[in-house]
C-alpha cells in the first residue's frame, strides 16, 4: 500500500493505483473524458490534469502511478488554467449544439465546461464537420461532436469483444467509426451510448423524443433473458421511452443487453387491454364478469386431473405463487414451468442455478460450457467471461455448435460425448467451472445430460465446501423463481407435453407462449392470461389482460438465485391488471378466495413458499457439501449434436416479437445469418 497526500488529506490505496483514484478515495473529484474506470487507460484527453510536488508540469492524473509520500494538488491557480485551456481546445471544434443535440441535460462535457472552463473562447475560426457514421439500426451518430475520447474503440474491443471501431487519419483530421461502414456486430452496442461523454453517440430509435428532465425514473430488473440486470425504466405518462442499466457489481456491472435496451416500444404494440371471449368461433370483446363467468362454468364440475397451468417466460413470483394456489384449490397437480422441455431437476437448488454466481467468474480459472452460447443467451455474463479471460490463465472449452463467442475459446465438438475432452484441462484448475446450458437440457436426454455435467464437475474437483463450479444458465426469468416455488407437476401430476393434445380439459396459460401452441388439444377451453396478442393469445377461447413487467411489481429469481424486485413505472393500459390480482378477483367469484388480499400479502405467501424471497439481492457464499447428483443416469446421454437454445437473439418473447425495433436488427443481423447458413 502507498501513502500519498491529496489537497491536504492523507490516504492509503494500493501500489498500482493511478493518481486519479487516489484523488478519489480522498473524496475529491477530478474531471475526465477518456478515463473510465473499466477501460483500459488511454491518457488522451489530459482534462484530469493536477500537480505533483516535484513535477516539472501537471500530470494526467488517470496514467500516473500513484508513490509513497506523494503530495498532490488538484486546486492550485495552475490546475485550473490548465483544464481551462484543455476545455478551450475541445471546444474549438465541438458544435455547441445543446438546443437540438438529445445528449442536453445529461452531457459530461456540457457539465464540465461550466463547472471547469472558462466563460469564452478566442476562437472564431470555422468548425471543421465530420460525415456520421453508419452504426446499425441502434447507434446514431453525429461524428462532428465527437471529441475523440476513444471510450467507443475501447469499450468494442475490450468489453464487447468486436474489434469493429477504430480511428483513421491524425490531429484534426481524425476520425472515429468502422474501419469500412457497417452495422456493429455486438449484442451490446447501446452501451456505446452511455459511456459516450458527449453527443456523438445517440440512441437512435430515442432521437428528439423527450428530454431527460421530463421523464419519470423507475427502478426495475430486466426480464429479456435469465441474469436479471438491474435497469431503470424512464417514462412521459403512459409510455417507456427508454431503459438504462443500474450499476449492480454483483449481476451487470453497468452493461445491458441491446434487446434489454431497446425493445420496450413492443410494450405498446399488440397489447392486450380488455378481456376477450370466444363465442361461435370468434374472440368478441368482453367485460371482466362475462371472462369470469365464461371460466367458472367451465369449470363446474371439471375434476382437477383434467386442469392444467403452464407458467411462461415473463411471469412475477406473485402471479406464479397465486396461480399455483388457484390450481391447489380446484384439486389440481398439472403444473409446469418448463415451455421448452427442459430437463431441470427441482429436488435440490443447486441443480438448477448458476452456483459460481455471476462475480464469481472471475475467480475462476477454468471453465467449460456445455449446450450454451452466452453471447446470444446472455450478452452481459458473456462479458464478464471475457474479462476474466483478458487477465490471463483462463482456459475456456465448449461443446456445442461452432459459434464465435467474442473470444478465444476451444471447440471440443458438438455432442455431450465430447465433455471428457474437457476433463484434463478442467482438472489442471484450482477453481473450475462447467456452465450446462438449456440448449442440452431440453432435450430427450436432457435429465442425463445434467447428471454427466454434475459427474464431471465432481470428478475435476469443481464441488468442494469452498467452492461450487457446477452452473446452469437459463434463458427464462421466471423459471428459477418458478422452480424455487415448485411450479412444477405434484404428485400424479401431468408435465406440460402430456397436458397437450388432450391431456386436459382446460388449461391455463399465464403469459405462457414458447411451446407449440398447435399442440394442444383441439378440444382443450384455454385460458391465456397475459398481456401481449401473440401465440398463446390467438388460441385462447378466454383472454385475461395482464400488466407487463414494467407495470407491476414484481420479483424475480436471476439464474444465480438472486432475489430481485421490479416497481410500477406505468400503468397497464385500459382494463388490463396485475396478473396476482386478476387471479385473486377470479377465485373469489369460484367462491374459493386465495388467502391474500394485498401485494405484501402474497410476498408474504412467497416467504412461506420458500424462505429464499425473504431476502432481496443477496446471496450467501455457495460451496458444496453434498456431491449426491441429480436424478438422472449420466450413461443416458444421446450422441446427438447438441443444438442452440437462442437462435435470433433479437426475438425471444411477446414482447420483442411486437418491437419495431428488434423487427429491424432481425433484418439487419439475424436474416443474412440464416440465408449464409442455408
Amino acid at each position: 500500500m502507498a501513502k500519498l497526500t491529496v489537497d491536504g488529506t492523507e490516504v492509503e490505496v494500493p501500489n498500482g493505483a493511478s493518481v486519479l483514484q487516489a484523488c478519489e478515495a480522498a473524496g475529491v473529484e477530478i474531471p475526465r473524458f477518456c478515463y473510465h474506470e473499466r477501460l483500459s487507460v488511454a491518457g488522451n484527453c489530459r482534462m484530469c490534469l493536477v500537480e505533483v510536488e516535484k513535477a516539472p508540469k501537471p500530470v494526467a492524473s488517470c496514467a500516473y502511478p500513484v508513490a509513497d509520500g506523494m503530495v498532490v494538488k488538484t486546486d492550485t491557480a495552475v490546475v485550473r488554467q490548465a483544464r481551462r485551456g484543455v476545455m478551450e481546445f475541445l471546444l474549438i471544434n465541438h458544435p455547441l449544439d445543446c438546443p437540438i443535440c438529445d445528449q442536453g441535460g445529461e452531457c459530461d462535457l456540457q457539465d464540465q465546461a461550466y463547472s471547469y472552463g472558462m466563460d469564452h473562447s478566442r476562437f472564431a475560426e470555422n468548425k471543421r464537420a465530420v460525415k456520421d457514421k453508419y452504426l446499425g439500426p441502434l447507434v446514431k451518430t453525429f461524428m462532428t461532436r465527437c471529441i475523440h475520447c476513444t471510450r467507443c474503440i475501447r469499450f468494442s474491443s475490450e468489453v464487447a469483444g468486436v474489434a469493429e471501431m477504430g480511428a483513421t487519419s491524425r490531429g484534426e483530421n481524425m476520425e472515429v467509426g468502422t474501419y469500412i461502414e457497417k452495422a456493429l456486430t455486438t449484442e451490446l452496442s447501446g452501451n456505446l451510448i452511455d459511456i459516450c461523454p458527449v453527443g456523438a453517440l445517440l440512441n437512435k430509435p430515442y432521437s428528439f423524443t423527450a428530454r431527460p428532465w421530463e421523464l419519470r425514473k423507475t427502478d426495475s430488473v430486466d426480464v429479456h433473458d435469465a441474469l436479471g440486470s438491474n435497469i431503470r425504466v424512464d417514462a412521459r405518462g403512459s409510455e417507456v421511452l427508454r431503459i438504462l442499466p443500474r450499476t449492480n457489481e454483483d449481476v451487470n456491472e453497468e452493461w445491458l443487453g441491446d434487446k434489454s435496451r431497446f425493445s420496450h416500444d413492443g410494450l405498446k404494440r399488440r397489447r392486450l387491454d380488455k378481456p376477450w371471449v370466444r363465442q361461435d368461433g370468434k374472440l368478441r370483446p368482453a367485460s371482466w364478469p362475462e371472462a369470469f363467468g365464461a371460466i367458472a362454468a367451465k369449470l363446474k364440475d371439471l375434476p382437477g386431473e383434467r386442469i392444467g397451468a403452464v407458467a411462461g417466460d415473463l411471469c412475477d413470483a406473485e402471479s406464479m405463487v397465486a396461480l399455483k394456489d388457484l390450481m391447489a384449490s380446484l384439486g389440481s397437480q398439472d403444473l409446469d414451468c418448463r415451455q421448452d422441455g427442459a430437463a431441470l431437476d427441482g429436488g435440490r437448488r443447486d441443480f438448477y442455478t448458476f452456483n459460481t454466481t455471476v462475480a464469481g467468474i472471475e475467480d475462476a480459472d477454468a471453465i467449460l460450457l456445455v449446450g450454451s452460447n452466452p453471447r446470444r443467451e446472455a450478452p452481459v455474463l458473456n462479458a464478464r467471461i471475457r474479462k476474466r479471460l483478458n487477465h490471463g490463465g483462463y482456459p475456456v472449452a465448449y461443446v456445442g455448435q461452432p459459434a464465435d463467442l467474442t473470444y478465444a475459446a476451444r471447440h471440443l465438438g458438438d455432442g455431450v460425448a465430447a465433455i471428457e475432452d474437457a476433463a484434463e484441462m478442467l482438472r489442471g484448475a484450482k477453481r473450475p467451472m462447467v456452465i450446462v446450458g438449456q440448449g442440452a437440457l431440453r432435450r430427450p436426454d436432457g435429465a442425463a445430460i445434467l447428471a454427466a455435467a454434475w459427474a464431471l464437475a465432481a470428478s475435476v474437483g469443481a464441488l468442494t465446501p469452498e467452492w461450487h463450479g457446477f452452473n446452469v444458465l437459463h434463458t427464462a426469468a421466471a423459471r428459477v423463481g418458478a422452480l424455487d416455488l415448485g411450479f412444477l407437476p405434484g404428485l400424479g401430476g401431468k408435465a406440460l407435453p402430456a397436458m397437450l393434445g388432450g391431456g386436459v380439459d382446460l388449461l391455463w396459460l399465464l403469459g405462457a407462449d414458447e411451446f407449440d401452441i398447435a399442440a394442444i388439444g383441439a378440444n382443450t377451453f384455454v385460458v391465456y392470461q397475459g398481456h401481449h396478442g401473440d401465440r398463446g393469445a390467438a388460441r385462447a377461447d378466454v383472454i385475461l389482460p395482464g400488466a407487463a413487467y414494467t407495470e407491476k411489481g414484481g420479483t424475480y429469481v436471476n439464474t444465480e438465485g438472486r432475489v430481485q424486485r421490479g416497481y410500477v413505472a406505468v400503468q397497464p393500459p385500459g382494463e388490463a391488471r396485475e396478473d396476482w390480482a386478476i387471479l385473486r378477483a377470479f377465485s373469489a367469484v369460484l367462491g374459493k378466495p386465495l388467502p391474500y388480499d394485498s401485494i405484501q400479502e402474497v410476498r408474504d405467501r412467497l416467504a412461506a413458499v420458500n424462505p429464499v424471497f425473504k431476502t432481496l439481492q443477496e446471496l450467501p457464499h455457495r460451496g458444496c457439501t453434498d456431491q449426491a447428483g441429480p436424478s438422472g443416469d449420466p450413461a443416458g446421454v444421446d450422441r446427438e449434436p447438441l443444438l442452440p437454445a437462442v437462435v435470433n437473439y433479437y426475438q425471444t418473447n411477446a414482447i420483442n416479437r411486437a418491437s419495431a425495433t428488434m423487427a429491424e436488427c432481425t433484418r439487419t443481423y439475424v436474416t443474412p445469418m440464416l440465408q449464409a447458413a442455408e
